[in-house]
């Protein structure tokens, strides 16, 4: 059998956590079979936000670097476009493997599937049905390119059966006939394997002075969150208020947009209780381990990323999620997360429900941790 090579094209910190399963299990079982070379786009540029990752999750370097950096969706995509293109001109990849819903997916799609050469969709049929985020543009353009769409829920099948695609694998598939894959989360399989590594690791608890449930996390990064002054205004008042509120620190891992963001945008005043501690715990771009370590071992988790609402589900946490509409309805469903978009009412009251709820044993509903080797053996064919 012919060892089939595929280009990885990631460009943001959760791609690249993805992007661990996958690596892992092509160099645990599929040696000879497959062979993958990774493609950076520099989506994120910063180190912490990039670089520290590969390092750390045991990840091959990307052996191409586009370096785009930051622009509008446009700029930052017709770079990616461009430069992706001209590699998959040099490498005649067998495929393109793809992860979630960032301009980066969207330009790997785009210029793959304009070349006939198949694409991987990992994450493929989420819909939030809120096509305002520019995420849920990105996933559809790219569901809708793919060969390959592996789905890591059965809700992810139902949203691609609803949108004309077939509810079945097929051994041969190709754009006009894709094979759609119930495969599970990569994420759970990430989760599962460095939850052990983390906990001998990481010394960030150590660091900020924490003890295990005695803090609630949070981070904000998406645009409509970041980008409007009354939004941030409220999301940022509503972290301080849990503090005063319940006594819990928030330890708030900080997106250095999200942080330039609050410099332009937030009054002085509340800047002035942000940098006097009042209850916020700022710190970096926490790296994979660390965030790990820092999911684990909160009491609740507030957050506007779907990466970490599913990561702090597997270690058993309640997610307040700062957004009006989720692709991981699952959580909704179980009632472990609950939608509270920027309301400091809805916020508050989430949370305190939250604290005085025993949660109980988290069901199984992404795959048993083998997502990765599922994938793999779809592609090797």
């Amino acid at each position: 059998m012919r060892m089939k090579r595929i280009l990885t094209v990631v460009g943001a910190r959760p791609q690249i956590i993805k992007a661990a399963a996958i690596s892992r299990a092509i160099a645990a079982h599929f040696q000879g079979r497959l062979e993958e070379i990774i493609l950076h786009t520099g989506q994120h540029y910063d180190a912490n936000m990039s670089e520290v990752f590969f390092s750390e999750l045991g990840i091959p370097a990307p052996a191409i670097q586009l370096h785009v950096g930051s622009g509008t969706h446009a700029v930052q995509t017709a770079r990616m476009l461009e430069g992706i293109e001209q590699h998959l001109l040099d490498l005649a990849p067998d495929i393109v493997l793809l992860y979630g819903d960032t301009n980066s997916t969207l330009a790997g799609a785009l210029a793959a599937a304009k070349l006939r050469i198949p694409v991987a969709h990992v994450e493929a049929g989420l819909r939030s049905r809120d096509r305002s985020m520019p995420e849920e543009l990105n996933r559809i353009v790219c569901d809708h390119s793919s060969t390959w769409l592996f789905c890591p829920t059965g809700t992810a099948v139902r949203n691609l059966v609803q949108e004309g695609f077939p509810d079945h694998e097929d051994a041969q598939p190709t754009i006009d006939r894709p094979s759609v894959v119930l495969s599970g989360d990569v994420m759970y399989d990430n989760s599962l394997h460095f939850a052990q590594l983390a906990a001998q690791r990481s010394k960030v608890l150590e660091g900020l002075g924490l003890q295990p449930g005695s803090f609630v996390l949070a981070t904000i990064h998406r645009d409509n969150n970041t980008d409007d002054a009354q939004r941030l205004e409220r999301l940022v008042r509503s972290l301080l208020s849990i503090h005063a509120d319940h006594g819990l620190p928030v330890v708030w891992p900080l997106h250095p947009r999200t942080r330039k963001r609050m410099d332009e945008l937030l009054p002085a005043d509340l800047m002035q209780r942000i940098e006097q501690g009042e209850g916020l715990k700022l710190i970096p771009p926490a790296g994979f381990l660390d965030m790990i370590a820092l999911e684990r071992n909160s009491r609740l988790v507030l957050t506007d990323s779907g990466g970490v609402q599913k990561e702090a589900f597997f270690f058993g946490k309640p997610v307040v999620v700062l957004r009006s509409t989720t692709e991981w309805v699952e959580l909704l469903d179980h009632g472990w997360a609950v939608l509270v978009d920027a309301d400091p009412g809805r916020i508050a009251n989430a949370v305190q429900y939250y604290l005085a709820q025993e949660m109980g044993v988290a069901p199984a509903l992404y795959g048993d941790g083998h997502a990765a080797e599922r994938i793999c053996a779809a592609l090797a064919g």
